[in-house]
């Protein structure tokens, strides 16, 4: 597994927005000065984590994004899984975006990449944006 860039900013995002809880919406300009994120990148991320129902939104002079779960609610593996798919080093071994490949022929390979796989998940099934944030 390797983040890519959409995954690490819908990341910061959120976690910026966890530790301004209390703020109320908050607008993409502010969010993407505080992390260093160009904003129209951030914008569509926004949208993506919206859709996904991770964020809701307001329009207007007060308008923003805030967070549509509580911190606690939203796994790290939810949002890397949203923007960059398996988690899996490969994906004969993804549960959740199986398909066939070469090493399959190769019973222990693929238990390695099992136990790769396993370790990674449930890490990040248990790191929430609270624990993080």
């Amino acid at each position: 597994m390797k983040l890519t860039t959409r995954s690490e900013y819908g990341l910061l995002a959120l976690i910026y927005l966890a530790r301004h809880q209390d703020e109320g919406f908050i607008s993409i300009d502010t969010i993407a000065k505080a992390q260093s994120i160009p904003p129209k990148f951030l914008e569509q991320l926004m949208l993506a984590l919206k859709r996904a129902h991770f964020l809701r939104s307001a329009k207007g002079q007060k308008g923003g994004y805030q967070l549509a779960k509580k911190p606690n609610q939203i796994s790290l593996a939810e949002v890397i899984r949203l923007f960059d798919g398996a988690l899996a080093p490969t994906e004969s071994v993804s549960e959740n975006f199986y398909e066939s490949t070469p090493i399959e022929k190769e019973k222990r390979l693929t238990k390695v990449f099992k136990d790769i796989r396993d370790h990674v998940s449930n890490k990040l099934e248990k790191t929430t944006i609270a624990d993080v944030a």
